[in-house]
């Protein structure tokens, strides 16, 4: 068999329509230079020397994906036309099924509207930490109908892409990567405040995850009913972590003021107990 008659071997036929092993080949070279294509392209986008080094990382990733989609779009309505399908008698024919399909699929189009407005706009990007509902999570993928947000707990969500369009979310990497963070705590009264701010200052600067700019400080922020309370200010780029950077900070604090006999007090009631001996009688 010649390799022309190979290419137009018939393999199925349906009315005027036929696929033959020509197109079958022509299908999957289309997708091997499509896929080729898109991995050079990425490496190209996320990988930067000249053009794009003044574009961070995470919009480069979203200007890939961008560009995927579309180019994969292209390549369908190319595979279509290899294999014998007109697209515009496709959309044409299907018009009034996909009409009825769109108002049952009304949630699904905004959220692949949204996915565009997400990857065009850059608002949320993938690495990005973000709150939304109480929960604080990593985005780990933003794809067209939805995106993957990975918990501190290390569980993956799956959020619709129109929420983070319509409803209010909080993204803490948005314009920064250190992110301000603060905590909390009471010494007794009778201490030595500036003794107090010194410990405290120098414990958050030793603390090898807390920026040094901006530099971290202590605010003296209240007379509290048992202590004198004070605020630990710091930055850090450790957003996703940062109640391990808390817990490592009041571990540390805990042992510097022990180290100085600064006491941190607990609350404490005194009872009185009134006898009403005389008031009994046998």
């Amino acid at each position: 068999m010649k390799w022309s008659e190979f290419l137009s071997y018939e393999l199925l036929k349906i009315g005027d329509w036929q696929l033959r092993v020509g197109n079958i080949l022509m299908t999957i070279l289309v997708v091997v230079i499509t896929w080729l294509f898109l991995n050079i392209l990425r490496r190209i986008i996320e990988r930067p020397k000249f053009i794009l080094d003044n574009i961070d990382k995470k919009r480069r990733h979203s200007i890939y994906l961008i560009i995927k989609y579309f180019v994969w779009v292209i390549s369908l309505v190319v595979i279509l036309e290899v294999i014998g399908v007109k697209v515009t008698i496709l959309l044409a024919g299907s018009a009034a099924l996909l009409v009825g399909i769109g108002l049952g699929l009304q949630n699904i189009f905004a959220d692949l509207v949204s996915g565009f407005f997400l990857l065009f706009e850059g608002t949320i990007k993938v690495g990005d930490v973000i709150e939304a509902d109480g929960i604080i999570g990593k985005v780990v993928e933003i794809n067209l109908r939805s995106s993957e947000v990975m918990t501190r707990d290390g569980v993956t969500i799956i959020v619709p892409n129109s929420k983070f369009v319509v409803e209010k979310v909080i993204n803490w990497s948005h314009n920064n990567d250190s992110v301000r963070f603060n905590v909390e705590l009471g010494v007794a009264y009778g201490s030595d405040v500036e003794d107090v701010i010194e410990c405290l200052t120098e414990t958050l600067k030793k603390h090898p995850k807390v920026e040094n700019k901006p530099l971290p400080f202590v605010r003296f922020v209240n007379f509290g009913e048992s202590s004198l309370d004070f605020q630990l200010i710091f930055w850090t780029k450790e957003t996703f972590l940062v109640e391990n950077v808390k817990s490592d900070i009041r571990r540390s604090v805990y042992k510097e003021l022990n180290e100085r006999n600064i006491v941190i007090p607990f609350p404490q009631r005194d009872l009185h107990i009134k006898t009403g001996g005389d008031n009994l009688k046998g």
